[in-house]
């Protein structure tokens, strides 16, 4: 594809949602330019959880995990406080179970799969600043990069630009937000040398809940921890070493102590202001969004980085019939929220439940997670849980890539 200021398809955002799509559009036929405002993809917080219905639809682009950093997770630890109440090995076969992967190296090796298209340009370090527009259609993007600004065309241009979207923003597209009562502060620390790649620990609190695995891409102890909305403010006044010290006291003695004697070892804490809200009308005459910029999900169950990708594969399978057959591109956007929007209303709703009783700090949310803890091993082994596992899992739709 030779560089020029117009294209079929103008992707800003060069996340999961934009990089498959951009690969699946190029590969089939389709003039398509990725627009990404970062230099590299090692941003500070990604998500790294790739669930069985993500790897489904990478391994039908024909993508392949060689040369990835990976971590496949299989040694579920389950405690209250300090106390361990359930334990057990995920026996599920590979393409069954969740895989940590490192999503700057995936990020980069899709991009290095879609510039072996002829239909593929990648602006790297380029930021999308407005939309241009005609008779109240979005007709391309003004982009803005160290050597200045300049305009691009677009018969549609696609924002999978995360929950700050230019395109969310500018076409002011209406947001349901759902609401979400915690944040997230996370932080890596040394891996001790008790912890196995394959192991996570969950440690539920008073008002807070902790969570620690293996990170793919160097193999350190990442943490999550999630405390109430608004309380961050007070954790940070503190300073890094005071709530370091809080979050060793809520998990098991052993990694309590190693976070004790790495505290000047922790690598870039920051905190994740957790959102969840869905863009009510995601395609617009010539645009789109899809992915984080159309739902922004709870980091719970890991969701975020799985069903941007379907959204991909959604999209692409609606969308390459109409470039190639010159068909109705508006109207074949417009399918595509329809077959989206019930997967990810179910997730949503599944996901703000845990909170709801993991972070009360009344004495019935004490005595649910108390129960819990009774409860829980019982549920787990039955399979009981199963319904909301698998969802988490593997989806409530079927996607699968038809182009």
């Amino acid at each position: 594809m030779s560089t020029s200021n117009e294209t079929q398809v103008l992707i800003i955002g060069g996340g999961p949602a934009g990089t498959l799509l951009a690969w699946l559009l190029a590969s089939r036929g389709v003039d398509t330019v990725l627009v990404e405002r970062q230099a590299d993809f090692a941003r500070e917080f990604r998500g790294e959880v790739l669930m069985p219905s993500g790897q489904e639809v990478l391994r039908e682009a024909g993508f392949s995990f060689d040369g990835i950093p990976t971590v496949r997770p299989q040694q579920l630890e389950l405690y209250r406080g300090a106390q361990r109440f359930f334990e057990t090995t995920l026996d599920l076969p590979p393409e069954a179970s969740p895989l940590g992967v490192s999503q700057p190296a995936l990020l980069e090796s899709l991009v290095q799969r879609c510039e072996t298209s002829p239909n593929f340009q990648f602006l790297r370090g380029v930021a999308a600043k407005d939309l241009l527009t005609e008779d109240g259609r979005v007709v391309g993007a003004r982009l803005q990069s160290k050597d200045g600004d300049r305009g691009f065309s677009a018969r549609l241009v696609v924002g999978a630009d995360g929950r700050s979207s230019v395109v969310r923003r500018k076409q002011e597209l209406p947001v349901r937000d759902l609401g979400a009562p915690m944040d997230i502060v996370w932080a890596k620390f040394p891996r001790p040398a008790h912890w196995s790649d394959a192991q996570v620990g969950i440690y539920i609190g008073n008002g807070h809940l902790l969570i620690a695995f293996t990170a793919a891409e160097d193999r350190a102890v990442q943490l999550a921890w999630v405390v109430l909305k608004g309380t961050y403010g007070e954790l940070r006044a503190r300073g890094v070493e005071a709530w370091a010290r809080d979050m060793a006291m809520h998990v098991d003695p052993a990694l309590g102590l190693h976070l004790e004697q790495t505290i000047d070892q922790i690598d870039r804490p920051f905190l994740l202001d957790s959102v969840t809200d869905r863009v009510i009308g995601w395609a617009r005459p010539g645009s789109l969004v899809i992915g984080d910029a159309a739902h922004t999900m709870s980091p719970v169950g890991g969701q975020g980085l799985n069903v941007a990708m379907r959204d991909s594969v959604v999209a692409a399978n609606h969308l390459v019939p109409a470039f190639l057959g010159d068909g109705d591109v508006d109207a074949a956007a417009a399918l595509i929220e329809a077959e989206r929007g019930p997967e990810i209303d179910t997730i949503q709703r599944l996901a703000a439940i845990p909170p709801r009783f993991m972070l009360g700090t009344t004495l019935f949310h004490s005595a649910a997670r108390a129960l819990l803890a009774r409860l829980a091993p019982t549920a787990l082994a039955t399979g009981r849980a199963n319904v909301l596992l698998q969802t988490f899992l593997h989806g409530t739709t079927d996607v699968h890539l038809k182009i």
